[in-house]
């Protein structure tokens, strides 16, 4: 996650609050000064940490703080509400067109990953039940047209494109054929540059006067940090942006873009890209108190309760239940586990979203996606009376499957020991009637 250095400088200052019985005034300063620091650390606004911890102490200090039976605990409700407040407050929904389609322009500079995010998103939006059309405005960059008609057939999504000519005018033309083919959306993929500059911005300028887009949304590179932030103020300025979307979030980034940009232009952040890949799982709603309690160590289970409603369906997690109840869950069974946990993305992302869960305590090799492929092949290596009756693998059989799974003899121990200890535990959960046990580990 983005935010790795912070939320551990930031969880290392609230322990401190919350490891002592009695706080005064001193603590609350010298905590804040620790704040501060890991905040312009994270490349945040040197205007927004100052604003930010003023208000943390101003709140912070209060006698009914000071004096309550927790007051380490009350400080970092209020750190993690002014972190949800910095950040936006509440998930900022797309804006819906009382007359179909509604036109959602996405904007940004070259390089942000602003082509593949207008797909992402079109896929997002048909997920919704939306009938989108991407419509192909980048006439300068090589092969743009190209990347955005790719990344549309992974979602099965048209795209409508009228080669080099006047993007514009190709707009134009695209709301026209939305209206008379029933997309309820269009979503405009324009033209970047590596820099700002005045032609760039009378083009687009001139696409929003023709569009009347409902949303104009800014992709930005959650890697530039604070420059995200500038190139930010300069597209609202000329454009009157809507919201942002943050890309790369889940990429070696301090996190700063997205604790100030909202604070320094007023405008959400509406979706974010945690993922390089062309699927759903890589682009996700922006929610500022889910992210502000993963910052803080909190854990964020709503968004993983989601994650595991997208990437499992309810037949499979039935079908599960009848086999661990009539006794016949075995490691076929546990393989497609397996399938269903790596849809959800990335362990370490899953983690983040886990309550009290302490990363730095892994092995590198647990957050490894790779961890997946090798338990998949060491499987796949079984024979199908192996896999039905997992007791009959002896010390001969061990050899044989890792040598056919390019494993070791240790890992196939492994493997068989999480399953008997998963079996165990779906078994006792599938006995109560509201648990569910639906990962395998």
């Amino acid at each position: 996650m983005a935010f790795d250095s912070l939320s551990e400088k930031l969880q290392s200052v609230m322990k401190k609050l919350t490891g002592k019985g009695k706080l005064n005034e001193a603590d609350v300063k010298a905590a804040m000064r620790e704040v501060r620091m890991a905040l312009l650390e994270a490349d945040v606004n040197f205007g927004v940490a100052k604003d930010f911890c003023s208000r943390v102490s101003q709140k912070a200090v209060g006698e009914e703080i000071l004096k309550s039976l927790t007051p380490g605990q009350q400080v970092v409700k209020i750190v993690r509400d002014e972190l949800v407040s910095l950040m936006g407050g509440t998930n900022a929904k797309l804006a819906v067109s009382s007359a179909p389609p509604t036109v959602i322009m996405l904007c940004g500079l070259q390089g942000a990953g602003k082509t593949t995010m207008c797909g992402k998103l079109a896929g997002y939006l048909a997920k919704q039940g939306k009938k989108p059309l991407l419509v192909a405005c980048d006439i300068y960059r090589p092969a743009a047209i190209s990347q955005l008609q790719v990344v549309a057939k992974a979602f099965n999504i048209p795209v409508f494109e009228k080669g080099t000519q006047d993007p514009v005018k190709t707009v134009k033309e695209a709301i026209a054929h939305a209206k008379s083919y029933q997309h309820d959306t269009v979503i405009i993929d324009t033209a970047g540059r590596l820099h700002i500059d005045e032609q760039l911005m009378s083009e687009l300028q001139r696409m929003v006067k023709v569009a009347q887009p409902s949303e104009i949304l800014l992709t930005v590179d959650a890697m530039t940090g604070q420059d995200a932030v500038n190139v930010a103020k300069s597209f609202d300025e000329q454009l009157s942006l809507t919201g942002v979307i943050l890309t790369k979030l889940d990429g070696d980034t301090r996190g700063g873009a997205a604790l100030s940009v909202k604070a320094v232009t007023g405008k959400p952040i509406k979706f974010c890209g945690v993922g390089e890949k062309i699927s759903l799982d890589c682009i996700e709603p922006f929610h500022p108190e889910r992210m502000a309690s993963r910052i803080l160590g909190m854990g964020d289970v709503l968004s993983l309760i989601e994650k595991a409603q997208e990437a499992i369906d309810d037949e499979t997690v039935a079908k599960m239940e009848e086999r661990l109840r009539t006794q016949q869950f075995d490691l076929q069974d546990y393989l497609e586990q397996l399938q269903q946990m790596k849809k959800m993305g990335n362990v370490s992302d899953l983690l983040d979203m886990m309550p009290g869960v302490d990363k730095s305590k892994l092995r590198e090799e647990d957050l490894d996606m790779k961890r997946f492929d090798r338990m998949a092949a060491i499987i796949c290596s079984m024979t199908k009376k192996e896999r039905r009756n997992p007791g009959i693998i002896n010390g001969q059989r061990r050899k044989r499957i890792a040598a056919g799974s390019g494993t070791t003899v240790q890992e196939v121990n492994i493997l068989l020991k999480q399953f008997d200890q998963t079996k165990q535990m779906m078994k006792h959960f599938s006995k109560m009637k509201k648990g569910r046990m639906r990962f395998p580990f």
